[in-house]
């Protein structure tokens, strides 16, 4: 099997996996404090991920601007992105709490749109936002009963809120250039993301009917850490390597599926309609943002690449 099939059998995987990721954390905070929780996975997690690491490629950049840009951009992309979506999810179904953050690149697009000025937008970017929040606006419609209760309205604002933090943390990796061990530097992002979702748990979290060892939560708990984290992030870091980034990132447009329906038969969450016109809204609309975004970054380097280029000669007029 050579490396192009095995970098798309890790798309594949990504697909499936954190897909299920949702359901899993659903499961575990129902019996577990949302930020010891989320703290505990991915401090684990990122201390296998190290160990790996180290081992595969022996060798890892721990200079103090590189800790310190992968403790930031663990900051926004675990402890906020993570610890917020596990957080809502003590009220907000697994299935509502995936579609919301399938807005994530979509927003990465936003952002980077306004924090960059030079960035323009086109019709297909506005296209694809106006249909990708015609999508949020559904799933707010299937759940009209429901936002009547302070705690679910406000998970389903908060996961809205995480998701712009993970894509900002996402816009803020890209600065890591040149790194000697990616996967490392994955793993120093989870660890201190994680750390500090621990020290804000205290403040965050109700320890009241805690279960450490209720079965369900521990096997979820170990689910997240092996397959969630550890497997996922080395199968995405594997893929990255081998194909352009637009064919990795397809994993995104499953993921929401994939956590919609394991939530309806596994948790009897509600799926309707509304839901499916949502799901395909949103997916479409964050396909249209992405096509629309390559289009107007490709339009901007030809017309960078013509300028550049040098004016042909005048000809001289003969005597």
């Amino acid at each position: 099997m050579n490396r192009t099939t095995k970098a798309y059998l890790a798309i594949a995987f990504l697909s499936i996996a954190w897909g299920t990721t949702y359901l899993a954390i659903r499961i575990a905070v129902m019996h577990y404090p949302a930020f010891l929780f989320a703290g505990l996975r991915q401090v684990i997690a990122g201390l296998l991920m190290g160990i790996f690491a180290l081992l595969a490629y022996k060798k890892a950049d721990i200079s103090w601007p590189v800790v310190k840009m992968n403790l930031l951009i663990g900051f926004f992309m675990i402890s906020v992105g993570n610890g917020i979506v596990s957080y809502s999810e003590k009220t907000v179904p697994s299935g509502v709490a995936a579609l919301i953050c399938s807005m994530m690149p979509l927003n990465a697009v936003m952002l980077n749109i306004f924090m960059n000025k030079a960035e323009k937008i086109n019709a297909i970017i506005v296209g694809g936002l106006v249909l990708a929040l015609t999508g949020v606006a559904l799933i707010f419609r299937d759940n009209l009963a429901d936002l009547s209760n302070p705690a679910y309205f406000g998970g389903m604002i908060a996961i809205y809120i995480g998701t712009i933090s993970w894509a900002f943390g996402s816009i803020k990796s890209r600065t890591l250039t040149g790194v000697k061990n990616p996967i490392f530097n994955a793993a120093m992002q989870l660890f201190f993301g994680g750390f500090f979702l621990l020290v804000l748990s205290p403040a965050v979290d109700s320890y009241q009917n805690f279960e450490p060892f209720q079965p369900d939560a521990l096997k979820a708990m170990a689910y997240l850490i092996l397959v969630g984290s550890f497997l996922a992030f080395t199968a995405y870091m594997f893929a990255l390597k081998v194909l352009p980034v637009g064919i990795v990132t397809l994993y995104a447009y499953v993921n929401p599926l994939v956590a919609v329906i394991l939530g309806y038969f596994i948790l009897d969450e509600r799926l309707t309609w509304f839901t499916a016109l949502a799901f395909v809204a949103i997916v479409s609309g964050v396909y249209l943002v992405n096509t629309g975004y390559r289009k107007q970054k490709l339009k901007d380097n030809n017309t960078i690449a013509h300028k550049l280029q040098p004016k042909a000669a005048v000809p001289m007029e003969e005597a």
